[in-house]
């Protein structure tokens, strides 16, 4: 993870890394920035590590991989510090998040490297690959098809050059296509065959008009397009879908050891490469495109760039990731028909209190984020029934692949819009006592601003505009502006006013004024 970020006076030239920790190799990669999108590689390595061999199949990192994998993040951490690296972020895929065991790799990593590993979400891939590819081709406003395939899932986005518009995770990966559908005969029709059937799940959106292109990123593309594709000046190689086919066609005819001997292919991607062929095939013909652009970058670039635009513009970049969530949960919402402008109207007063309460609570942008996702999909639940929303809206969060958080703050949003009626957090609840204590307390402040802020909202017809605090050291004081007498909504916050009475020690009073119109 990022250490602390300096004053941003003049960052420039400094050192970072990235540790990409995939299902079928783990890649590091050191840099030297000369201003927030230039940089020199100090350092750039690939270790064969297939965490993913056991893990799809068992739910489990296996111990050799997982011992290879340590003492391949040791070595980095020992170039880190011989390279003066201090700013790095070390994100883990999917190989590592879906086990069960992640944290004994995780603490053993930690124990024996100093590195701190950070499991990410299928839509924090997304974004990653989007801030990396965008550094090489120009999307400009026009939507373009994104497509990164990975050792375990294949993440596919509709992207423009500043942001994603959507993005969908699907569990398809090289490996985790090899380790379910390899038959035992190794019988090669037999094998596409079940490879057809599986890939028939993927889906692309279809809205609006056609996207301009369509761009592929992951070691298998990678290898591909050096096999037949053009480089342009910007290191950005264009496949024919009929070169991509002959290649499959040619790969098939050919044993695991050939495609090593004739090919040039490495040991580990020798086996994995068809699989992966064939989901970039299906993909492109469902896009309806007859070429891909294979721009040969990742996630290790894009954490390497989203560091330095972390440090050198620390506000705007703060900015970014407060749209990124909320147009990640507006999407969500979508998805379960929530009612759009009640979602809103509470989010923006629960952020309003959170602002204006910062010397209260003390929390920071993380859980103003977590606060604005809660806020927007509080009532997703209704979708299943009315009856129990509030515990409905907590799994469907909670199962969601929410762009621009953790896996663990996921569960942090779930259960903050899970309190925002009914019973308070409690010891009883599994959800909540699975948190860390420090993050069970975050979640109790902010779901006692997400009550009151649904309260002002009662009726869901926006009522009140506006509530300024104002607090001393027993009271706090909200004063709301708005239409009508608002009676309604002052009970409502009364009622639902005990959680925030009880975690800030203090009493509670609700002025309304109605505004002249």
């Amino acid at each position: 993870m990022k250490d602390q970020t300096p004053d941003v006076g003049d960052v420039f030239p400094f050192r970072a890394a990235s540790v990409d920790i995939g299902s079928n190799a783990i890649r590091f990669l050191a840099v030297e920035f000369h201003h927030a999108s230039s940089y020199d590689v100090l350092e750039q390595i690939r270790t064969p590590v297939r965490l993913g061999h056991e893990a799809f199949q068992k739910g489990r990192l296996a111990e050799p991989e997982m011992a290879a994998a340590i003492e391949a993040l040791t070595q980095y951490a020992r170039l880190m510090r011989s390279l003066d690296i201090t700013h790095y972020r070390a994100v883990a895929t999917s190989a590592v998040r879906e086990s069960r065991n992640r944290g004994e790799l995780i603490r053993r990593v930690k124990e024996a490297s100093g590195l701190t590993i950070e499991p990410i979400t299928g839509a924090e891939e997304a974004r990653l690959v989007h801030q990396a590819v965008r550094s090489r081709i120009e999307f400009g406003a026009d939507r373009w098809l994104l497509v990164d395939l990975g050792g375990g899932s294949v993440e596919v986005s509709l992207v423009d050059d500043d942001r994603i518009h959507w993005s969908a995770s699907h569990e398809i990966g090289s490996v985790r296509l090899l380790e379910e559908l390899t038959v035992a005969d190794d019988d090669p029709a037999r094998f596409r065959k079940r490879l057809d059937e599986y890939l028939a799940q993927l889906r692309i959106p279809k809205r609006g008009q056609k996207p301009k292109g369509f761009v592929a990123t992951g070691g298998n593309i990678d290898a591909l397009a050096k096999i037949a594709g053009d480089v342009d000046e910007m290191g950005v190689c264009t496949l024919e879908l009929s070169e991509l086919r002959a290649i499959m066609k040619r790969l098939g005819k050919l044993s695991y050891t050939e495609r090593i001997e004739q090919m040039g292919l490495r040991e580990d991607r020798a086996d994995v490469i068809l699989p992966a062929a064939a989901v970039y095939e299906r993909l492109c013909v469902l896009a309806g495109f007859d070429q891909i652009l294979v721009p040969h970058v990742g996630v290790k670039e894009g954490v390497v760039l989203d560091l330095a635009d972390d440090l050198a513009q620390h506000g705007q970049h703060d900015k970014r990731q407060d749209q990124v969530v909320y147009q990640g949960a507006l999407s969500l919402g979508r998805r379960y028909r929530f009612e759009q402008p009640h979602a809103k109207h509470v989010t923006a007063i629960a952020v309003s209190l959170f602002d204006q309460l910062e010397e209260l609570h003390g929390l920071g942008a993380a859980d103003n984020r977590i606060l604005m996702a809660a806020g927007l999909l509080h009532d997703i639940g209704t979708f299943v029934s009315y009856r129990k929303h509030h515990k409905h809206s907590l799994y469907l969060i909670s199962q969601a692949d929410l762009p621009g958080f953790t896996p663990n703050e996921i569960q942090m949003v779930a259960n903050v819009a899970r309190y925002h009626r009914k019973g308070h957090p409690s010891d009883q609840h599994e959800e909540f006592v699975a948190l860390s204590e420090e993050d069970q307390e975050r979640v109790t402040v902010l779901s006692s601003l997400l009550r009151l802020a649904d309260g002002f909202d009662r009726e869901h017809v926006q009522n009140v505009t506006h509530v300024a605090v104002e607090h001393d050291e027993d009271t706090v004081m909200l004063r709301a502006s708005g239409k009508g007498d608002m009676l309604l909504e002052r009970w409502a916050v009364e009622k639902k006013g005990g959680l925030f009475e009880e975690m800030f020690d203090c009493r509670l009073k609700v002025r309304c004024e109605t505004m002249d119109v």
